[in-house]
């Protein structure tokens, strides 16, 4: 399919692409280098050897995943998680396409993961993935995630440059959903909630409307726009999450270098999470379809709220969530052993010990680190 060139500085890479797009990879010394670094996942080892060879067989961008992403997620659930499930039940269609908006805990492995579990689910595809440029820190990263069916949201620009920029990402949604027919997974908000209270931004559902024809609700409805539930029972990145709550405390100025970056993408995808669970809700046509004459000023703000609703009340709720929100509210909820208990306060003691900041105010970071896994059983108490 010809994609408008109005695109190209944000679309994936297309398929008549990928040959030359692998073997930059095979040829960036950069790129050979942090693969050289990583911790051996029991994957096929990805080599420039091997990637050259791959050339000639891997004709589409999910060629590229089931030859090179899909076994290395393979094993990395294996490794680092205890269970790895999604419920789809509400997807009557699998085929048709669908814009997953979810909330955001891992910088790299929440599409990742999504990716295999729909491969696994019986869908025919996986999804295209929105992902900020603050993310591409070196050209070969940049050209790694468009094989990977990455779309590029521009973020840092002036208030003119977002208007368009959120035009033409808007435009491209439509695109990939209606003429690609491809699915789209993007977060509910910019960034991950590092406090885990998931909320939709407003902005961003009035970015999507920025395509497509009709009322909002219609521009909605034609992204398929589905809710997507992803819980973690542990987060990796949890210490690296509550050490920027203090330096921002300390230094409201405070903003991640590339290199934080960088640090939190490979904590996120190399640390243990034990049980993942990915719950995929109803598609919101019903609700568009009853809500569709509210005026504007109303309709983004309820749509939001019902993402919410749809989000929170679908967490898989784990005794680390149960055991944080007694500890912080000196409530008594129960679902948990004692052992567990004591395991999960050693564990956050643990996590605190790693902060490496000269001043680090250990009551704060573990204040921090409980509120991030009691927010989810918070959010889902209210939303039933």
């Amino acid at each position: 399919m010809q994609v408008p060139s109005r695109f190209d500085p944000i679309r994936p890479i297309e398929p008549e692409e990928i040959g030359q797009a692998l073997a930059s990879l095979a040829a960036d010394p950069l790129f050979l280098a942090a693969l050289a670094s990583l911790p051996a996942t029991g994957a096929p080892a990805l080599t420039p050897e091997a990637i050259r060879a791959a050339i000639p067989a891997v004709r589409t961008n999910l060629d590229f995943q089931k030859t090179f992403i899909y076994p290395l997620v393979e094993q990395l659930a294996a490794r680092l998680t205890t269970g790895l499930t999604i419920d789809a039940d509400a997807i009557a269609d699998k085929a048709q396409p669908h814009t997953f908006i979810s909330n955001h805990r891992d910088i790299v492995l929440d599409s990742a993961l999504l990716a295999f579990l729909l491969i696994g689910a019986g869908f025919p595809d996986t999804v295209e993935i929105a992902i900020g440029d603050n993310l591409l820190a070196y050209p070969w990263i940049e050209t790694l995630v468009r094989l990977n069916k990455a779309f590029i949201v521009r973020r840092g620009l002036s208030l003119r440059e977002t208007l368009a920029a959120s035009r033409l990402l808007g435009e491209y949604m439509h695109f990939a959903v209606t003429a690609k027919r491809q699915n789209i997974w993007i977060a509910q908000r910019e960034g991950r909630a590092k406090d885990s209270n998931d909320r939709t931004q407003e902005a961003l559902l009035k970015m999507m409307c920025m395509g497509g024809e009709g009322a909002p609700a219609d521009r909605i409805a034609a992204l398929g726009l589905t809710p997507l539930s992803i819980s973690y029972e542990y987060d990796p990145c949890d210490y690296l999450k509550a050490k920027e709550f203090q330096q921002k405390r300390d230094n409201p100025a405070h903003k991640k270098s590339r290199q934080d970056d960088l640090d939190n993408m490979r904590t996120g995808i190399f640390g243990y999470k034990g049980q993942v669970y990915y719950h995929i809700a109803a598609p919101l046509d019903a609700w568009l379809a009853s809500h569709r004459d509210l005026p504007k000023a109303d309709f983004f703000p309820a749509l939001a709220r019902h993402i919410d609703r749809e989000i929170h009340r679908n967490y898989r709720i784990y005794a680390t969530n149960r055991i944080a929100l007694d500890l912080l509210d000196g409530t008594h909820l129960g679902g948990y052993t004692d052992a567990e208990r004591a395991a999960f306060e050693k564990y956050v003691q643990s996590r605190v010990a790693l902060v490496d900041l000269p001043n680090a105010d250990a009551p704060f970071l573990t204040e921090r680190i409980l509120t991030m896994y009691a927010n989810p059983l918070r959010n889902q108490l209210a939303a039933q």
